[in-house]
Formats: C-alpha cells, sequence, structure tokens
C-alpha cells in the first residue's frame, strides 16, 4: 500500500500537480458532497408521492428554476396540478418508476411541461427531458397558454431539445403527447405513446430526429404540420431536414389519421373586402394574422385591417389573433427521410396535402402554391391486408423515393381540391406541378392486378419510374388509372414495362 501512495506521489508531482494528503474518510465524504453539487434533487423542495397535486407542482417548478440537472429518483407516482415551465440550460431525469399525474386540483390544464420562451416567442436552449411517464388522468384542455400549443408536452421557440424515454398510455381526445414548434435541433427517442390524438406533432422547425418510437393512436403517429388549424400549431412555416426511422404504427379499434400527416399551405396579404373564415392566415403590417372564429365553414367580409402588435382583437365582428412575426407565405415539409417503419395499423400511412375543410382552410385561394419536396422511405414494412393507400396526396410534392420496402395491396392517390367551394367561386384550378416518384429494389406481394397509381387531380403530371423490384404475388400485375391527369411511366413491373 505505501509503496503504491509513493507511486502516485510520483505521477503527481511528474505531472506538475500539488501534492495533497492522503484521502482519509473525511475528505472521502466532503468529495461526495462537492460531487452532488452537479444536480439538484427535488425530493429536497418537497417533490413527494404523498403530496398534493399543487404543492408537488410548486416543488417540482422550484427545483426547476435552479436550472442545471434535476433528478426524482424516488419511485412513486406524483400528482402535478399545473404547468410546470421549463428554461434553458436545464434537464429533467426522472427514475424508473416515477410517474407524474395530471390532477384537477387548480381546474383542468394542458401543458404538463412548456418551456418558458414559448410564452414570449424568446428562444430557450439546452432542454432535456429524460424518463418522463405521465398519466394524463383525463385532465386535459386544448390550449389553455398558447393559442395552438396543445401538447402535454409543449415547446415552442426552442433549440438543442432532447426528449427521451417518455411514456403516455392514456391520450385524451384533445391533446397530443408531444409538441414542438419553432424548433431547431431536436431529438425525440425511445418513446411510447397511445391513445385517441397525435402521438408527435411538429409546427415549422429545421433538424430533427424521432427514432425508437412506438405509436398505438387513433390520431396521426407523427403530424409534421407546418399549416393546421389555428388551434392545432402556434405558427406556420417550413418543418425541414428531419429522420425518422425504427418507429411502430401499432393496430388499434379505429382508420382515422395517419401515421404520419405532412401539411402544406399558403396565404396572402390582407385585402379589404377578402372573405375568411376559421384558422384563415393573413400577412399585415410584418405580422400574421389568423382567424379564431366558430369551425362552421362560414365566410366573413374583412374590411378592417388588423395592424395589433399582440393578443387577439375583434374587428368588423371577426375574432383575429396575432399569431406570429416571422412572415413566409408558404409552409410545407421538405427533406424528409422515413427508414424502419412498421405499420401494422390498416390506414392510410403518409398523407400530404393541404387541409380543406371548416376547420381550416390551408390554401387560400390566389395565394403561392408551396411546394413540398423530397420525401424518402427505406426499408417500409406494412404489416397488414387492407387495399388501402400508402400515400394519399393532395398538395404538389416534387419526389417521392421508396427503397427496400415491402408493398402489398397499397397504392399512390392522388386528388384534388376542385370539390371546395371557394375554388369554383374564384374560378381557380391549383396547379400541382410535376412529381416523380421513384420506386426500387422493393418486393410487391399482392396477387393479381394492383392499382399501383390512381389519380383523380385535373392536370397533374406524374412521372414513375421503377427498378430492380421483386414480385411474389400470384400472377401480379400493376396498372395507373389516370384521371385527367398525365402519367410518365418507365418501369420494370408486370402491367406496366413496355
Amino acid at each position: 500500500m505505501i509503496g503504491i501512495t509513493i507511486f502516485l506521489h510520483i505521477i503527481v508531482i511528474y505531472l506538475g500537480l500539488p501534492v495533497q494528503a492522503a484521502e482519509t474518510p473525511c475528505n472521502n465524504l466532503e468529495y461526495q458532497a462537492t460531487s452532488s453539487e452537479a444536480y439538484t434533487d427535488a425530493g429536497e423542495f418537497g417533490f413527494s408521492p404523498d403530496a398534493s397535486g399543487v404543492e408537488n407542482a410548486k416543488a417540482l417548478q422550484q427545483a426547476i428554476d435552479q436550472g442545471g440537472t434535476i433528478i426524482v429518483s424516488k419511485p412513486g407516482i406524483y400528482k402535478i396540478a399545473t404547468s410546470l415551465y421549463i428554461g434553458s440550460n436545464t434537464s429533467l431525469i426522472f427514475g424508473n418508476g416515477v410517474s407524474l399525474k395530471k390532477v384537477n386540483e387548480a381546474g383542468l390544464f394542458a401543458q404538463l411541461i412548456i418551456n418558458k420562451g414559448a410564452m414570449t416567442r424568446t428562444y430557450d436552449d439546452h432542454i432535456s427531458v429524460e424518463g418522463l411517464h405521465v398519466i394524463v388522468n383525463g385532465i386535459d384542455n386544448c390550449s389553455d397558454l398558447v393559442l395552438g400549443l396543445r401538447g402535454i408536452l409543449g415547446f415552442s421557440y426552442v433549440k438543442d431539445l432532447k426528449i427521451k424515454g417518455f411514456r403516455c398510455y392514456d391520450l385524451t381526445g384533445c391533446q397530443y403527447g408531444l409538441q414542438v414548434n419553432r424548433f431547431e435541433d431536436v431529438i425525440i427517442e425511445d418513446v411510447i405513446i397511445k391513445g385517441q390524438k397525435d402521438g408527435i406533432h411538429f409546427g415549422p422547425g429545421k433538424r430533427f430526429t424521432i427514432r425508437d418510437a412506438v405509436f398505438q393512436t387513433l390520431d396521426d403517429a407523427i403530424a409534421l404540420n407546418a399549416q393546421d388549424y389555428s388551434t392545432s400549431n402556434p405558427e406556420m412555416g417550413w418543418i425541414e431536414d428531419g429522420l425518422i426511422e425504427n418507429c411502430y404504427d401499432l393496430n388499434q379499434e379505429k382508420m382515422i389519421g395517419f401515421f404520419c400527416r405532412l401539411l402544406g399551405g399558403g396565404w396572402i396579404d390582407w385585402k379589404e373586402g377578402m372573405t375568411v373564415q376559421q384558422s384563415d392566415a393573413v400577412v399585415s403590417n410584418g405580422r400574421i394574422y389568423r382567424v379564431k372564429m366558430p369551425s362552421n365553414g362560414k365566410l366573413y367580409k374583412s374590411l378592417t385591417r388588423p395592424d395589433f402588435e399582440s393578443g387577439s382583437k375583434v374587428l368588423d365582428g371577426i375574432t383575429w389573433v396575432m399569431t406570429q412575426e416571422e412572415v413566409t407565405y408558404t409552409a410545407g415539409v421538405r427533406n424528409v427521410i422515413f427508414r424502419n417503419i412498421h405499420l401494422e395499423k390498416p390506414r392510410v400511412a403518409f398523407g400530404i396535402l393541404f387541409d380543406m375543410s371548416e376547420y381550416d382552410r390551408g390554401y387560400y385561394p390566389g395565394a403561392e402554391v408551396p411546394v413540398q419536396e423530397n420525401i424518402f422511405l427505406e426499408n417500409v414494412k406494412v404489416l397488414h391486408d387492407a387495399d388501402i393507400p400508402l400515400f394519399q396526396i393532395a398538395s404538389p410534392i416534387n419526389l417521392i423515393s421508396i427503397s427496400n420496402s415491402r408493398i402489398g395491396k397499397q397504392k399512390f392517390r392522388f386528388t384534388g381540391n376542385e370539390v371546395f367551394p371557394e375554388y369554383l367561386k374564384e374560378n381557380i384550378v391549383p396547379d400541382y406541378y410535376k412529381t416523380v416518384i421513384n420506386i426500387h429494389n422493393c418486393i410487391f406481394e399482392h396477387d393479381g392486378e394492383m392499382v399501383l397509381l390512381h389519380n383523380t387531380a385535373k392536370g397533374k403530371e406524374i412521372m414513375l419510374k421503377t427498378s430492380s423490384n421483386i414480385e411474389t404475388g400470384e400472377n401480379f400485375s400493376a396498372r395507373i388509372i389516370c384521371g385527367d391527369g398525365i402519367v410518365e411511366v418507365d418501369s420494370d413491373l408486370t402491367g406496366l414495362k413496355k
């Protein structure tokens, strides 16, 4: 032992470090105490499975306000009665066996956790939440803090965000599991989300990863909604540069929603006398304003320009909300890779759309037409036999590429939006531009004839190219239905190859 001590002292002297006295039990305790300052134990503030929801919210908020790393290590169900606000440079770590349960002790509330900058449109950065298990307990509120921000975990104006190990098994019909808006550099991994609403819901931002996720949701598993209802997105813009991989869409009782919905949109400058409906957007005086009225499809004539700086105001009987100061006239999704996706639920897997309904008119007649771009699928497995589209497309998209995937009865369905009254009234037929579909090295398992592509959009141009594919279905044959569009085909598939 003495020899080892002398050897260590020689090394310290050689490195030029100060020589310290040999470690004693007291020195060791002092070292441990110093090391513990690297994190904050929420239990020291009274956060406890035995406390009320109001007491726990106050205690955990005090711990979060310290910044740094906050841990909750004692197993148990912790009641929470109000939203928690997290700021920059803060990490929350929940240990095994820890769950946070929303309770109605102080009224219904939306976010369990929301970043502080969401309230002021100022960016927070370097936030992480790990190991959080949320029990919704039927306590939800669609949007009580920021209009359109309705995720149980809600982040808006955030950079360098990481969510890992999130669990929620009881989503209600109002709130999303995770929602992120106006972001840069987001990683979401190792999550399981089940229930009635969207699992993960994105608004505008860039550079994101969703991986190792299991969904069993009535509504969309993943929503890349660059434009959405005024009550479903705080802001609008482009969602770009993403990777979604190792995800499972489990079966569920109803065939609605999508595995992934990709919404685009476009709007115009405000002009006197224009007609608007619920969720319509306009640009005015360097800001974007949206209509917040009943969702009944009713049109209103706007005679007074919205130009207030914040909040909402009623003008000509129309409630306007100042939505954002970052002006853009289009929104959409571009440059996203889907890899290792397992589709068990029999529903449309990918919807590339304008949202056109009484709830939301995503594209205003005469606006610049947004073209969504560059969607890539790799190793996508369709695990059901329902004869429904793999893609439903009702907005412009330049390129869809699918490789190394398993395709059964599924197909591409292109539709138009000419059926909506406002288009007919304005005598406008949207230009859906040209779409290139590339299908490479895939397995076609359908027996007999398969409609690979069905188009009903007027004037739609499509280039379909398939190569190096394998046909395993008995008497397999592919065909296309052009409708009033133009489809150029270069294919190796039986029924399409020349």
